[in-house]
Formats: structure tokens, C-alpha cells, sequence
């Protein structure tokens, strides 16, 4: 679990461990946790010949050795990208049976490396949303809270890379659908400068705003990801533009103390300015705090002409239907040959029936209103490349998404997607923190054209510093090859009932008071059996005056008071509690105790909770 490029790349070469070996131990935490336990969802397709790439490249290692960083890494990618031996199916039913003739160009590029394809993940279906839901795919949820959605629409990327399902995975932008799954998960996401990477072979939902990229848990391997799949391809035109402008590396000019010196402008506009924005913008700005103490230059910044060019230069809606007809023609035998046939057969998956049939509806590519868009977009990216440039900026920065994930049913507000996605200049998201109840938070920071590098320092510097990322709690190491079941362990309270409320003074006695719990590590809950029948050792003596008055469990490390967290049932067995993010944390680390008092004891007795 978490290791990064560079760790694995050492311990293969060292003879440590194999790739056949990482890619097992990855299918391990597949079976385990995807459609198991917390039933992530993150897959639509895993490749059956995953094993049989891993012996090759194995072997290939021992006689000439690697042919790079990514020989024989285990990685994913969105069910977009073309693969000629897998189905790309864009999380549509409609293209279940769908094999393209050939790969995208960025996945030749990373299976020309020694990179092992694990499996392809879900979509929020034809990349056409913010919560990865589709018809073939289903419900994707966040490893984080498997209650809530995991950002789209790369979210089954995106969770899969969190939940340590593959080393780092593949998604596409259009409007945040690497970023926004990247703060969802607490990984880095890249969206590069239009014409950085290829788009060929990537499903369109907007051939003007798509890009494909990397979504991963460390700077360093999003840059060693993004040195394997940028470059120019005939294929896509746009590529044509990053002559000059791609260094030899993006790995080797990654600095740790690139925010020292740097001027980032705080793009107050984008944080938000109702109540429900506030806890997103409170942790971005502590982060943004963070950076002041490692030397970064922060300053408020507004653009007025901004907002107004935002709203006017998507072009998403006039592009979709026909770009999609484009790639179907390409097949030799598509399944389906256009968006009004998916509408038509009911081949999607209802909650998109509004906007396809919006999207259907454009009649044609040459309208008025989409060239005011296109025109609008280059007034945007100018205006904002001024900016930059006028107050001597290495960046702006803003809450890549303004709110956390929302629960999964319910709609995901406060995306920031359009900034970057509608002007074409590049956006990096990077973990800026957790909110109280265990949910990642990420901010973003944008540049001018083709200033990956130092975006990526940028990033790289924060990253360095905080080490924000922590790996979900619903999907924890494997034991065995298998998710940990749940724990027991006893407490009991003897003669120390612990701090007497409001002194430091310690207060004896000799009741004892015995309880159960249990521990379900996967799921994050715990239980209590307090004083069963069967056991007098575990209740007072039976005499009126030991009646149980309450049972809490209360955050406290040893010899520490805290508040109540939660209350036990006094007889038998309490319902399972579900813990947070920060209560997990404190169980772990001995952090809680069981608080018991009875009518003869009304102070009560205490027993710090201690795993095995």
C-alpha cells in the first residue's frame, strides 16, 4: 500500500519482489474491497491477461533489464481510453460490446514503457458528470466514505488509486474530471495545457475542452506518469503546440523549495460566499497559510471580467453530440452510431436523460452562438494569461471543487471546473486537507501555457512540507491476502477509575466494571457488550444502588478528559457505531475511553480502549 514508482522500480531491481507479485497483491485488494466490504465500484473491466504481462515484462527485466520507470507497474485507466483488446465502453451500456481497432495514443505510449494495464474503471457514463454513476458500471464509491460519491467523471480512477487498487491511473478533463476526483480522494491531478497530451482514441465529450492525464497519490509519480504519455502525435493537431515547451523530464525538475520566492495569487472569487462553501475554503486557506510559511507570496486577487467569460465560453453542449458521431465512425462496427440512437434504444442511464436530450437537440456544429463561445474562451485565456503576467504570478489558486463529496443520490455542488478546462491554460490539483468527518479537500493551482514544471513544483513543495495524504480507512492493509475482519478486545475498569472531572486528582474504588467490543476495521465500526448476564463479573453486584446510569465512550488519550462521543447501551449489546475518520484514528492510537456510572458510583469508572 502506497508505495510509489520509485520504491517499487527499487524492489524489483533488488529482487525484493516481482511485477506478477505486485500485480497479484493488487487483484487481492480488488477482490477484497470492490465489490466486496465497502463495494467500491471502481471497476467495470479487469484484464485477464494482467498476469500474463507481468511474467513477460519479468522476464524481460531478467535478461536486459527495465525499459524504465514504468517496467512493470500495475496502473489503470478510465473505460474511455481505446484498448484493442478490451472493451471501451465509456461506462454506457450502449457500447458494452465495444473493442476499438486499436489503443489510444497515451496508452501505446505507457504499454510501450513496460506499464501493466490492471483493469479499466468506471465513469460517470460518457464522461458527462461530477459523481461517476453509469448504466454498466453503476454507483462508484468514495473510499474515503462509501456513503459518498468519489468525484467524476474519473471517478472510478480516481477511487481506484486511493483505495491502493493500482500504482496511479489514466483519466480525462473536459471540466474537472481529473481534478475533481483528485480532491475527492486526496491524490494529485493533472490537467495540462491544450495540446499537451494527445486525445486521440479518448471517447469526446468536447473535443475543444477534452484532455487526457494522470491521476496519482505522489507528485513524483504523476510526473514520471506524465513524462511517459505527453509528446506529439499526427494524430491530434493540437500537439503540434508543445514544440519547445515539453522538457526532457518532468520528474528530474521537481523542486522541494520551489514555493519559496513564488507569487500565487488567491482567487477569491472562487472560494465561495455561501454558508455552505465555508468548510472547503477554511482548510484551502490553511493550506494557502502553509505555503506562506515556506516562503510563498500569497495575495487576493479578483479578475472582473472573469465571471462573465466563464459563463459564456463553454462549449461542451454544441460539441458533444457530433464529436461522438466522429469517434463512432471510426469503428469498423459500432454498436451504436450516434447519440439520438442511444436516446432512442434507452441505452443510458436515466439520470443523464435531460442532458442528452439537450445535447441532441444542437442541430448544427455552425452557429452563431458556438463561435461567440470559441471567441469567448480566447478572451478568457487572454485575460487571465494578463493577469498572471501583469502581477508577476507564478500561479492562481482556488478549492478545485468548493464542497465535499456529496452523498451519493444527492447532487455535488460547488465545482470550480471551468477555469482552466475553458481558457486551456494548465490546473493541478493537490491535497490540502480533511474536513472534520474524514473527507479529502484539495485546492488547485493554475498557470500559464505549458507551465507544467512549475506547477508541478509547485505542488511538489507543498507536498513535501505537509504529507496531507493518509490512505482511506475503509479499505486498510490485507491480511493474509484477505480484508481483516473484525477484532475483539475486553476493557475492564479496576481500581483506577481514571480523572475525576474538573481536577487532576485520581480517585479510586473497587468496582469493576467488564466490557466487550468488537472492532470492524473495513467498515469502521465498533461495538460494545456492556454487562452481559451471562457474565457477573461484567455488571456491579446486582444491588439496587450499581444500576447503570450511563456508558459513553469518550476522546481522551491515558489520564486526559474529553467530551462525550458516543453512548453505549447499559444491558447487552450496543448497535454498531460508526466511527469517523478522527474517532478510527484515536482508537488507534488509544485515544477513547468507556466512561461507566452507577447510582452507587455516579462519578463513574474508567478503561481506556485499547486494540490488540
Amino acid at each position: 500500500m502506497e508505495k510509489t514508482i520509485e520504491e517499487l522500480q527499487a524492489a524489483m531491481s533488488a529482487g525484493r519482489v516481482t511485477s506478477r507479485q505486485l500485480v497479484e497483491a493488487y487483484l487481492a485488494r480488488i477482490d477484497a474491497y470492490d465489490h466486496r466490504g465497502p463495494d467500491i465500484s471502481a471497476f467495470i473491466t479487469l484484464n485477464p491477461r494482467a498476469l500474463e504481462s507481468a511474467d513477460s515484462l519479468d522476464r524481460e527485466r531478467a535478461s536486459r533489464g527495465p525499459r524504465g520507470p514504468l517496467h512493470g507497474i500495475p496502473i489503470v485507466l478510465k473505460d474511455n481510453f481505446d484498448t484493442s483488446d478490451m472493451p471501451t465502453t465509456g461506462g454506457s451500456i450502449a457500447l458494452a460490446s465495444h473493442i476499438p481497432p486499436d489503443d489510444a495514443f497515451q496508452v501505446k505510449k505507457l504499454r510501450d514503457v513496460g506499464a501493466i494495464i490492471v483493469g479499466k474503471t468506471n465513469l460517470h457514463e460518457l464522461a458527462s458528470g461530477y459523481t461517476s454513476i453509469s448504466s454498466l458500471g453503476a454507483q462508484t464509491r468514495n473510499p474515503y466514505d462509501p456513503r459518498r460519491n468519489p468525484g467524476g467523471s474519473s471517478g472510478g480512477t480516481g477511487a481506484a488509486v486511493a483505495a491502493n487498487f493500482a500504482v496511479f491511473g489514466m483519466g480525462s478533463d473536459t471540466c474537472g474530471s481529473i481534478r475533481v476526483p483528485s480532491s475527492h480522494n486526496s491524490l494529485v491531478g493533472l490537467r495540462g495545457t491544450e495540446g499537451l497530451s494527445s486525445r486521440d482514441g479518448i471517447i469526446p465529450l468536447s473535443h475543444t475542452q477534452d484532455i487526457g492525464g494522470p491521476l496519482a497519490r505522489t507528485v513524483a509519480d504523476l510526473a514520471i506518469a506524465l513524462d511517459a504519455t505527453v509528446g506529439p502525435d499526427p494524430a491530434d493537431p493540437t500537439t503540434q503546440a508543445r514544440k519547445g515547451h515539453i522538457p526532457k523530464s518532468y520528474r528530474e525538475l521537481l523542486k522541494a523549495d520551489a514555493l519559496k520566492g513564488a507569487r500565487i495569487g488567491v482567487l477569491t472569487e472562487l472560494f465561495g460566499d455561501v454558508a455552505d462553501d465555508a468548510e472547503v475554503a477554511g482548510i484551502v486557506r490553511k493550506a494557502i497559510d502553509r505555503m506562506k510559511t515556506l516562503g510563498a507570496e500569497p495575495m487576493d486577487l479578483k479578475i472582473p471580467e472573469m465571471a462573465g467569460l466563464l459563463r459564456t465560453s463553454g462549449v461542451i453542449n454544441a460539441e458533444f453530440k457530433f464529436d461522438l458521431e466522429d469517434y463512432l465512425r471510426q469503428s469498423p462496427k459500432p454498436p451504436v452510431r450516434s447519440l439520438g440512437e442511444i436516446l432512442d434504444r434507452g441505452l443510458y442511464v436515466s439520470s443523464l436523460d435531460g442532458s442528452f436530450r439537450r445535447r441532441n437537440a444542437v442541430a448544427t456544429r455552425d452557429s452563431d452562438e458556438y463561435r461567440a463561445a470559441l471567441e469567448a474562451r480566447a478572451a478568457l485565456r487572454k485575460t487571465v494569461t494578463t493577469a498572471l503576467s501583469t502581477g508577476r504570478l507564478t500561479a492562481l489558486v482556488y478549492p478545485t471543487i468548493r464542497r465535499k463529496a456529496a452523498l451519493i443520490g444527492e447532487g455535488q455542488g460547488g465545482v470550480n471546473c471551468s477555469l482552466s478546462a475553458q481558457s486551456g491554460l494548465p490546473a493541478i490539483s493537490v491535497q490540502a486537507g480533511f474536513t472534520d468527518d474524514g473527507l479529502p479537500v484539495g485546492f488547485e493551482l493554475l498557470g500559464s501555457g505549458f507551465s507544467e514544471a512549475e506547477l508541478l513544483s509547485l505542488a511538489y513543495s507543498f507536498e513535501q512540507a505537509t504529507h496531507v495524504r493518509v490512505p482511506p480507512p475503509f479499505t486498510p492493509a490485507l491480511q493474509n491476502g484477505r480484508a481483516p475482519t473484525a477484532m475483539m478486545f475486553v476493557v475492564e475498569t479496576t481500581d483506577v477509575a481514571g480523572v475525576v472531572p474538573g481536577s487532576s486528582r485520581v480517585r479510586s474504588t473497587s468496582e469493576s466494571v467488564r466490557a466487550k467490543f468488537s472492532y470492524d476495521p473495513v467498515e469502521g465500526r465498533l461495538r460494545c457488550e456492556l454487562a452481559p448476564e451471562s457474565d457477573r463479573r461484567s455488571r456491579p453486584s446486582g444491588r439496587p444502588d450499581d444500576e447503570i446510569l450511563y456508558a459513553t465512550i469518550h476522546r481522551g488519550a491515558m489520564g486526559e478528559v474529553g467530551p462525550a462521543l458516543y453512548t453505549l447501551r447499559s444491558g447487552g449489546a450496543s448497535p454498531w457505531i460508526q466511527l469517523s475518520r478522527r474517532d478510527r484514528s484515536d482508537l488507534m492510537q488509544g485515544h477513547l475511553y468507556l466512561l461507566v456510572a452507577t447510582r452507587a458510583n455516579p462519578s463513574g469508572v474508567r478503561a481506556q480502549l485499547k486494540l490488540p
